[in-house]
């Protein structure tokens, strides 16, 4: 994979991507492209288990790059349409890895940065950050889908049409984000959590991610039905019988890593 914008880093079952595209990370169509590559490949790579997402420096993302969204459209038919796949798929391959995914969001996350965030399935945050979407004050809208997910009506509605940005201390009193530590200590708390569910069975894991991102959308009975036909099938698989050794004969249990 290519690290020029997006670092990769796997070490113990945890592959850590780090954004590094000073000063701010913003997001332009290299930057989008590669950091697709990289969750495409980390999605087939044995051994993976749990991924986490940060930036490098004193921002998690500002969002797309402005200067570079100005030229959008300007060049050859379809360039339009390009962008937004890129930017779509930029969530949509986090939100669909088979693998879970934790936020760790170092900075502001702003606009496009506030959407890779909320495609995560853990979002942890420094005590410095804050969570906006600005795009009211740059002629541009979009991330209304994704943040109306996890944030309320009302706080979703005054950051869309005032630009303000939310604390992350503000975040995780409301419950939205899981954590707001100091930056510091952000690291080290997303890979205890990262740590705790590598140790789970990867294919557990797995049909995990896909209950949960199929059964959201899903009715109650629909879903709940859903949730049933994969605990039968996570119960033929080896990792469920070792489990269940595991918890009768009181040891940790070993599994192995297949896709």
């Amino acid at each position: 994979m290519e690290n020029n914008l997006i670092k990769t880093e796997i070490k113990g079952h945890i592959a850590t991507v780090t954004m590094d595209a000073p000063p701010v990370n913003a997001q332009s169509r290299e930057f989008v492209e590669e950091l697709i590559a990289v969750f495409d490949e980390l999605n087939e790579t044995i051994g993976v288990r749990v991924i986490v997402l940060t930036g490098a420096g004193k921002c998690f993302s500002a969002g797309a790059d402005i200067k570079a969204r100005g030229k959008v459209g300007t060049g050859s038919p379809g360039d339009i349409s390009r962008h937004l796949r890129r930017t779509r798929e930029a969530g949509f391959v986090i939100m669909e890895s088979n693998i879970p995914v934790i936020a760790a969001v170092n900075g502001p996350a702003l606009g496009a940065g506030l959407g890779l965030a909320v495609c995560a399935d853990i979002i942890l945050a420094s005590d410095n950050a804050v969570f906006g979407l600005p795009e009211i004050d740059v002629g541009l809208m979009g991330g209304v889908r994704h943040t109306m997910r996890i944030f309320p009506h009302s706080m979703t509605r005054r950051m869309v049409l005032t630009g303000w940005r939310a604390p992350a201390q503000e975040l995780y009193r409301r419950g939205i984000i899981e954590a707001c530590v100091p930056r510091e200590e952000l690291m080290a708390t997303a890979r205890e959590i990262a740590a705790n569910i590598a140790s789970k069975s990867p294919a557990a894991l797995r049909l995990a991610k896909r209950a949960i991102n199929t059964v959201e959308t899903m009715g109650l009975k629909d879903g709940y039905r859903f949730e049933q036909n994969l605990t039968v099938e996570m119960t033929h698989h080896e990792d469920s019988k070792e489990a269940m050794r595991a918890f009768a004969e009181k040891r940790a249990p070993v599994f192995k890593d297949t896709l």
